[in-house]
């Protein structure tokens, strides 16, 4: 993005016309322009995240979006978020924010997050939490170290600027979650120890892990909804999904989704287990720069589509053992397929992300697995001063 001049002041609005979601959607573009590993998001999934009629999010819970600019350029966008499911869940008073973009300046940053935190405010709130577009279930974090390579499938990327813009404008960190990076054996076996761990599960009594069946789609996924309901009921920060958000997501993912990479465990015929692989679109998505036509021409879509043959790797993207069948085993037995089907489609590593820093069993376990730390992405949360006023706010 050319210099924006720091004489001209900073206001910030809420984003009402055609004009200002077009100008919403499409800042990352001038941010990010020079930035060789960031993917450009497909403008057509960016607009209906923010619209209230397509994105189910806003059945239950509300955001509002604010736009930065200096002088007439938009320099910055944030979007102020309560969830009362959130708030049932975890913490009444505590809203959140999401989709925030920002150039290089600390005056830019603090306007977006004082009227965010505002606006918050005056609905009643006392801490805010972020960022999250617009739950745990969507894509969340700032990315704090590992800005070496492009970003995975549905997993944020950012400048390296970011983090020192979160804590000059008074947040601290809440959580780290973090990316781990699993090469392809040779054999596309895991380490002995582990495989004899799913050996053990596999011989239990009633005990079998089979892959997705087409021909019963939509009872298999209605299965992996109720373990990932049980699975992630405690979890931090996380939400339950409705019936439309759940439908409005695998929607979005059905053209991923490998009957070979998504694997139940059962007990005695009860799905009581899943691991979910998805190849990862984002090194066929960068072939497209956002835009799936160009002129009324399939063009974007038909780089994709070449640039799909060349996808070497996969993201483990979702897990869910039900809370009466941990410590068995099973995700040792599902990992392991996994790992093995995605050699036979020819992968060459997997991303496990993300996991939270505290959970230390299951970093454990993909450490045990092969993986490699390789990435992490922050959380951050910050206390609603009554006192502390927008910088610049219309």
């Amino acid at each position: 993005m050319p210099p924006v001049p720091a004489t001209a002041p900073v206001t910030v609005s809420r984003v009402r016309s055609r004009a200002e979601t077009t100008a919403f959607v499409t800042l990352p573009r001038s941010l990010y322009r020079d930035d060789p590993h960031w993917v450009a998001p497909l403008i057509g999934e960016q607009r209906a995240l923010i619209d209230r009629r397509r994105n189910p999010f806003f059945e239950t819970g509300t955001a509002e979006l604010f736009l930065a600019r200096r002088g007439r350029r938009a320099v910055g966008r944030i979007a102020a978020v309560i969830d009362p499911r959130y708030q049932a869940r975890h913490d009444a008073r505590c809203g959140q924010f999401g989709l925030f973009e920002c150039v290089d300046d600390p005056a830019v940053a603090t306007a977006l997050f004082d009227t965010a935190a505002a606006w918050l405010r005056e609905r009643g709130l006392r801490a805010m939490l972020g960022p999250l577009n617009f739950s745990t279930n969507d894509e969340c974090g700032v990315l704090v170290d590992g800005f070496d390579s492009p970003p995975t499938l549905l997993m944020p990327h950012n400048p390296a600027y970011y983090p020192a813009l979160y804590t000059a404008c008074g947040f601290t960190k809440a959580k780290d979650l973090y990316s781990w990076r699993v090469p392809m054996p040779p054999d596309g076996e895991p380490p002995a120890a582990f495989r004899r761990v799913a050996e053990r599960a596999l011989n239990a009594p009633g005990v079998r892990v089979r892959p997705l069946d087409p021909a019963r789609f939509d009872a298999d996924l209605a299965a992996l909804k109720d373990i990932y309901t049980d699975a992630w009921a405690e979890n931090y920060a996380s939400v339950p999904m409705t019936d439309r958000e759940f439908s409005h997501t695998i929607a979005r993912l059905k053209p991923l989704i490998q009957p070979e990479l998504l694997h139940f465990a059962e007990v005695h015929g009860e799905p009581v287990a899943f691991t979910l692989w998805l190849p990862d679109a984002n090194q066929a998505l960068r072939a497209a720069d956002g835009r799936l036509t160009t002129l009324g021409l399939p063009i974007g879509q038909l780089r994709i589509a070449r640039a799909a043959r060349r996808i070497n790797r996969t993201r483990a993207i979702a897990s869910g053992i039900k809370k009466a069948y941990r410590s068995t085993g099973l995700g040792a037995a599902l990992v392991t397929e996994g790992q093995r089907a995605a050699l036979r489609l020819g992968h060459t590593e997997t991303e496990f992300s993300w996991i939270l820093e505290d959970n230390h069993d299951a970093n454990r376990y993909v450490q045990a697995f092969g993986g490699v730390h390789f990435r992490t992405h922050r959380l951050y949360e910050r206390a609603l001063d009554p006192a502390r006023v927008p910088a610049a706010r219309r």
